[in-house]
């Protein structure tokens, strides 16, 4: 096991690094000039050049890339163009929102989606299966921002049970709450779920099916255990292991799926910080942002791999 959590360390740093090398030289690629859009059309080069000296972006693309990279593993991301802040308060400030509003998310598409595959496969050919797995196709379908609208119109402006934007903070001082807070995340987590859950309903699904086919099932089943308890101790522990997987992709989807979600609810989140960035031409904020989203989805890889070498042991032996 630490020979093989070992290995996906190594993959991890690699993949980090090369992402990081990616965005810094995707970003570097843009046009437009981060001083000229802080100054406005009308400065003057003289302004525009001293202003583009103070923020370094004078200096070799090389020499900044290291600098960035050397920042980083002390803790500075350097300070943001438009904001006059450090990033790093920007982005753990944001990160408040967004990451709660993942995880709900996550949850939501967790709860409904193996309780819909479960369903599904336990009536196999049957009326309920077919209704299932046609509501999932319909869900896979809709992009979340449509359906992120489509909420807002119904459960905003017709019935009025939720705010159509904005976020009250998580704190009573600030004119918030923790239920104030989650009312204000409760239909952006769905509209981010409806998706996922779709996809992972028609995985569970498919997973437990085949599952029930293998001969060990057959066994308990000859044995007397009734199909329930068939299922429940034997079909699911071994079923679990492809849904894990993809719940591990599917959370990374959704930090990432985050960006245009938290624009149509007006969420101050982790999305919305970049976007108003990359308006900005922040480039500092958005390359920083952009790393951490690709470090979030490689450290849940790295975890979803270690849980399912746990699940399924054979993992590990075929990876020594």
């Amino acid at each position: 096991m630490g020979l093989f959590i070992f290995k996906r360390l190594l993959t991890l740093f690699a993949t980090l690094a090369g992402a990081s090398v990616v965005v810094f030289v995707v970003l570097e690629i843009l046009p437009g000039n981060a001083a000229q859009v802080l100054l406005g059309p009308d400065a003057s080069p003289e302004a525009i050049a001293q202003l583009t000296e103070q923020l370094g972006l004078n200096l070799p693309a090389a020499e900044r890339y290291f600098q960035w990279i050397r920042g980083l593993f002390v803790g500075d991301m350097g300070t943001s163009y438009a904001y006059g802040s450090p990033v790093l308060e920007l982005v753990l400030e944001r990160l408040a929102l967004t990451v709660p509003l993942a995880i709900l998310a996550m949850m939501i598409t967790t709860v409904i989606a193996i309780a819909a595959g479960i369903y599904a496969a336990s009536r196999h050919n049957k009326l309920g299966d077919v209704g299932v797995m046609g509501l999932a196709q319909i869900g896979i379908a809709i992009p979340n921002f449509w359906f992120a609208i489509l909420l807002i119109l119904l459960f905003s402006v017709k019935l009025q049970w939720f705010s159509a934007g904005g976020f009250p903070g998580w704190r009573e001082a600030d004119g918030g709450g923790l239920w104030p807070a989650l009312q204000a995340l409760l239909l952006p987590a769905i509209a981010l779920a409806v998706v996922q859950a779709a996809i992972l309903a028609r995985i569970t699904r498919s997973s437990v099916l085949d599952v029930q086919q293998e001969d060990f099932v057959r066994t308990a089943r000859a044995k007397g255990l009734s199909r329930r308890a068939t299922l429940w101790r034997h079909v699911l522990r071994n079923a679990m292991i492809p849904v894990v997987t993809i719940m591990g992709l599917q959370f990374a989807n959704l930090l990432a799926g985050t960006i245009v979600v938290e624009n149509v609810f007006y969420l101050p989140g982790l999305g919305r910080l970049i976007f108003q960035s990359i308006a900005n031409r922040d480039l500092i904020v958005v390359r920083n942002c952009v790393l951490l989203l690709a470090a979030m989805v490689v450290l849940v890889n790295f975890v979803v791999d270690v849980l399912y070498a746990v699940i399924d042991p054979r993992m590990q032996a075929g990876d020594a």
